[in-house]
């Protein structure tokens, strides 16, 4: 086998080998760079601990018309929404059917209003507390307003009355005078708010409450519901646009600027992953040549090698070993790039995410074996092609 290398090694091109080992090694340690960043930061992305998690929206059917009659979301359409691979979850607001009086007494001054309860899931509200349910029988209703319902007061509606702005805490200790009527029944409860939504802009009570209250004060009956909650992955998803124009919904607000966030990093990883397969092709493109061009150049000591007894495997082994080991250092070197930029990354990402972070470059080691393993795979199979024709035509 020395003396087979001995013969071949004289027209290897150290140049030519050069240029592959370098362009494949640079896009080898991009493409990993891009998998191990994707794979680190992807519990910041999803998950029940990321920073992002899933996003919610509200959609609606148009009002085209004055006085139109609210239109209304069917069962079918519920249960079509459930298939779509890019909603994971629905639910469904389920309103007030009778008359809500609410007053408060605040400053020496009693201000009262009519309002509205609404209530959806508890999946989808996003206030955590031990308060929220509501049993038969209770003379308490617990409440969540939303957060700019405060903000409005505070920031707008106190400063033009003379009045006091008012804190989170305070609005908490407040008992509201609530009364609810219909169906010849009238009746007197206290309103808790137990928190603040930012995620809902209405009123809202326990499910069990508003089941219970609709069926004492209204017929009971189960009205289709004219607004849904639909939990996303992604709000600024091509398909959900598409899916909700071709069906005439409109969602009450665009998407989150973390949705909008997530969708521009995986964009700029697969830019980055692209470069990557980019310079990696083109390395395998170069080395390609250089084995075409190094055993054309060797064709006659191939010839007599294959004349006085070497099997072709033989005579290609020397080539297939070249390939492997400079393709093995090029894993590893790639591998090693690819833990030095998550060394330096990953600081960042723990004080982002507040904690520490798992840090395994098992994604790099993968993506390089694989990558390595299939570019020296394809340059064997390279080798052996050339070399059996070679055999084949003395």
């Amino acid at each position: 086998m020395n003396l087979i290398w001995k013969l071949l090694k004289q027209h290897v091109s150290i140049f030519e080998l050069g240029v592959f080992f370098v362009a494949n090694l640079i896009g080898l340690a991009i493409i990993l760079c891009g998998i191990q960043l994707y794979s680190d930061i992807k519990p910041l992305l999803v998950g029940e601990n990321s920073l992002i998690g899933s996003d919610y929206m509200i959609i609606t059917r148009p009002v085209e018309r004055f006085g139109q009659e609210p239109l209304r979301f069917s069962g079918e359409d519920i249960e079509e929404l459930h298939e779509q691979a890019f909603i994971a979850d629905v639910g469904a607001f389920v309103s007030s059917e009778y008359e809500v009086y609410g007053g408060v007494v605040f400053s020496g001054q009693r201000l009262s209003t009519m309002m509205f309860f609404e209530s959806v899931p508890d999946a989808f509200v996003d206030v955590e507390s031990r308060a929220w349910r509501y049993e038969i029988g209770d003379k308490v209703i617990p409440i969540i307003i939303p957060r700019n319902y405060l903000n409005l007061y505070n920031f707008g509606f106190s400063s033009t009355q003379g009045l006091p702005q008012i804190t989170e805490d305070m609005i908490k200790r407040i008992e509201l005078d609530i009364e609810l009527s219909g169906n010849g029944l009238e009746e007197h409860f206290r309103g808790s708010v137990v928190g603040f939504s930012d995620r809902l802009n209405t009123i809202l009570v326990p499910m069990s409450f508003m089941n219970w209250a609709n069926e004492r004060y209204a017929d009971g009956s189960d009205a289709e519901s004219s607004r849904l909650i639909l939990e996303v992955a992604d709000p600024a998803s091509p398909e959900l646009a598409t899916f909700l124009r071709e069906r005439g919904y409109v969602a009450e607000e665009q998407p989150a600027e973390s949705s909008k966030a997530m969708y521009l990093l995986k964009v700029a990883i697969a830019i980055i992953v692209v470069i990557g397969v980019v310079f990696s092709i083109l390395s395998i493109i170069i080395l390609t040549l250089s084995i075409y061009l190094l055993l054309q150049k060797n064709i006659d000591k191939l010839e007599n090698l294959m004349l006085i007894g070497y099997t072709p495997r033989q005579v290609a082994s020397p080539y297939v070993r070249l390939t492997i080991a400079l393709n093995t250092a090029i894993m590893l070197l790639g591998i090693g790039l690819a833990a030095i930029a998550q060394q330096l990354y990953m600081d960042h990402l723990s004080l982002l995410a507040a904690g520490d972070l798992p840090c395994s470059p098992i994604a790099a080691i993968v993506a390089g074996v694989v990558v390595a393993g299939a570019t020296a795979l394809f340059n064997i199979a390279i080798i052996r092609r050339k070399i059996g024709q070679i055999s084949r035509k003395r």
